[in-house]
């Protein structure tokens, strides 16, 4: 019913999943993810709680090869599938006798690639052959396998929902909660392309690509960055006309005053002066 991919980013030791599935809200049933431990995939017919069990196995220490093979041999297991990475980028995977056709796993160095009720055997194969071949974050090559997987077929009842998280290789802290990406999509038509497109608005805003967020932020955000976008170009005009436009908003005039203190909009502002 489901596909993904759990992986390690060696360079920066992130740790990160992405999921599609053909049931609503698949990030609540599939990923357990913990800074700084680890990431688990559970699929199939897995019991609720497997996960949550099998992510205390790694803040223990336990291997994953070790927890995977306890739950291989348990009977209330049978029909579950499931994958487990660490913190130091080991990873094993397995897939129950009972879980549903076409069904399987794929380890790679750091990876693993799975799923159950395929719509092809090309899935598994295209997912783990495209996060090997691309580039950029951690966030990014997930998307990139998970995007494959849904191109070979993915699920074989269809599509309803995907999700995406990354957190770090290390342990979370007072000033630093760990998690780097946390997307989901609960209910489209096309969750793998919606995944995406929250993806590259997340960037957006990460890397302050005002020009970006003047088209895709929300509609009464969309002025205010586009006076940053004119602002950074230099083109005052455009600047001063989208700068106006945000100060008719209700309330937007409250908010930029309180905002005076702000690098970013202080140059902006002082157009209007």
């Amino acid at each position: 019913m489901t596909f993904s991919v759990i992986a390690r980013d060696p360079a920066t030791g992130d740790l990160g999943i992405a999921v599609s599935s053909c049931i609503l809200a698949v990030g609540r049933a599939v990923p357990t993810v913990r800074p700084g431990v680890g990431v688990v995939a559970v699929q199939a017919r897995s019991r609720r709680g497997l996960g949550t069990s099998l992510m205390a196995g790694l803040a223990e220490g336990t291997s994953p090869q070790d927890l995977v093979r306890r739950a291989s041999h348990a009977a209330e297991d049978v029909d579950r599938q499931i994958a487990v990475l660490d913190a130091a980028g080991q990873v094993a995977a397995d897939t129950g006798r009972g879980s549903l056709p076409a069904s399987g796993h794929l380890l790679g160095e750091g990876f693993s690639v799975q799923g159950n009720m395929l719509a092809s055997p090309d899935v598994l194969p295209a997912m783990s052959a495209a996060f090997a071949a691309a580039g950029g974050s951690l966030a990014d090559r997930l998307l990139a396998a998970l995007t494959a997987g849904q191109d070979a077929g993915g699920d074989l009842r269809g599509r309803q929902s995907a999700a995406l998280q990354v957190v770090s290789g290390t342990a979370a802290t007072e000033d630093d909660d760990g998690v780097r990406v946390d997307l989901r999509v609960d209910d489209s038509g096309d969750p793998v392309a919606q995944l995406r497109m929250l993806r590259n608005l997340q960037r957006a805003y990460d890397e302050r690509d005002y020009e970006t967020l003047a088209v895709f932020a929300p509609e009464g955000a969309r002025d205010l960055y586009a006076a940053l976008a004119a602002s950074r170009r230099g083109d005052r005009t455009a600047a001063r006309t989208a700068l106006e436009a945000v100060r008719t908003r209700p309330g937007w005039s409250t908010w930029l005053a309180s905002m005076a203190g702000d690098a970013r909009l202080a140059a902006v502002s002082r157009l209007l002066d």
